[in-house]
């Protein structure tokens, strides 16, 4: 499995396994699937109901079109990196940091989908509305993906973006995820000075300790993280992490 190393916002390096090519190519694909199945059932659906003509309507077109086009982007902001497909194939985008992406990176990543991967400009090649030359963009985030170190594409290369393998990795529910009790005493205040960006990537160090057994790299987190808030702790290492985290989820919701 390809791994990369990521420096994260503590200044340590943690890897992270990418995702496979044949894992990204099968999550497209259904996606695709979907995207397509979208339009031909709403076509049929539509035509059945009310003998619907799309001629001469322009905004009927365009609104019906719209969930096609913005699929990926709503996908993966309101699913935290994934879409269909990638949830199926269990790969998740994730940022340089090892943090989650800001909707801005999302954003970029989507704009950037119609030269990674050209269905449009294929489709109309084939059908004569496009110029031959439009052929040579057709395989440029295939060629970027593959020539790059991290696996990018270029709507990844300019949003600061990876996707990796969640195949391997434990879930989200059973290992960082603590629901706060009513009578819940949080103990670390200064948390609150961490950024989400912080946060995000603290959720992955700690997947990262408990699947690989890694309490080196808990300590390390945990002095780096002591040290920026000025603070100590009689907790363990990966003990510490974990409360700061159960305590950033009490005070951003209280």
């Amino acid at each position: 499995m390809l791994l990369v190393k990521l420096d994260t916002g503590f200044n340590i390096e943690v890897e992270f396994p990418l995702s496979p090519f044949h894992r990204r190519f099968f999550a497209w694909l259904i996606d695709v699937t979907i995207q397509v199945t979208y339009l031909w059932l709403g076509n049929k659906l539509l035509n059945a109901l009310a003998g619907y003509s799309w001629d001469n309507d322009t905004w009927a077109v365009v609104l019906f079109v719209l969930p096609f086009i913005l699929y990926h982007l709503i996908s993966e902001i309101s699913m935290n990196g994934q879409s269909v497909g990638k949830m199926v194939m269990q790969i998740k985008v994730m940022t340089l940091q090892g943090g989650e992406p800001s909707v801005s990176q999302y954003l970029i990543r989507w704009l950037f989908r119609i030269i990674d991967f050209p269905i449009l400009l294929f489709l109309g090649t084939l059908s004569g509305y496009s110029n031959w030359w439009v052929v040579l963009f057709l395989f440029a985030g295939l060629i970027c993906t593959i020539a790059t170190p991290k696996s990018q594409r270029i709507g990844d290369l300019l949003a600061g973006t990876i996707l990796i393998d969640l195949k391997k990795r434990t879930s989200w529910e059973d290992t960082v995820f603590t629901e706060v009790e009513s009578t819940y005493q949080p103990r670390y205040p200064q948390v609150m000075q961490l950024s989400d960006r912080d946060i995000n990537t603290l959720k992955n160090i700690i997947e990262t300790v408990k699947k690989r057994g890694d309490y080196d790299l808990s300590l390390k987190i945990a002095d780096r993280i002591q040290g920026k808030l000025k603070m100590r702790t009689d907790q363990d290492s990966l003990a510490f992490l974990e409360t700061l985290l159960k305590d950033y989820n009490y005070y951003s919701t209280n």
